[in-house]
């Protein structure tokens, strides 16, 4: 169902989910795949992070606890969807992207209306591992030097050509 990319400088691989499996899984298993999919794309951004010298956070296990345990208490719940949509827009930043996700538009979209949140910060992590694969690529081709200007060269006649001898019948 997903495609994994290796992300670049490292021996982590990132998952190319598709967003409505992701909202569709979270709804069938009444929020089981949500916890698990909350520490892995903590994972994933955090081993790009890494990679980048970017700070992506350090311990997903902790994203995982302050959205279950923590939801009993209710801030490190609201503190995680934060910092976790703020690691999403960064991710983007870090590798490149031009036009980024807003890290508030993600945590109102977590926090409000949950489904939806899920479809969409799914969606714009999937452009980080696509961008990341394509400005990580090296080029297989050698980068175009600029033609040197010709020298001058007296003008060269061709070498004379001697004519073939007549073959023999055999």
């Amino acid at each position: 169902m997903a495609q994994e990319v290796q992300i670049a400088g490292t021996a982590s691989t990132a998952k190319v989910r598709n967003p409505l499996g992701v909202v569709g899984l979270s709804l069938i298993t009444l929020g089981i795949y949500y916890i698990f999919w909350w520490y892995f794309i903590n994972r994933e951004m955090r081993d790009l992070g890494r990679a980048r010298n970017t700070d992506l956070g350090e311990n997903p296990g902790n994203s995982v606890l302050a959205i279950t345990l923590g939801a009993l208490i209710i801030v490190p719940a609201i503190v995680t969807l934060w910092t976790t949509s703020g690691r999403i827009e960064r991710s983007q930043e870090t590798v490149g992207m031009a036009n980024r996700a807003s890290g508030p538009v993600v945590f109102i979209l977590l926090l409000l209306i949950g489904p939806v949140g899920l479809w969409y910060a799914q969606y714009e992590l999937n452009k980080v591992w696509d961008a990341q694969g394509d400005s990580a690529s090296p080029s297989l081709t050698a980068p175009e030097q600029p033609a040197a200007a010709p020298a001058e060269q007296a003008p060269t006649e061709p070498a004379p050509t001697e004519p073939e001898a007549p073959r023999q019948p055999e």
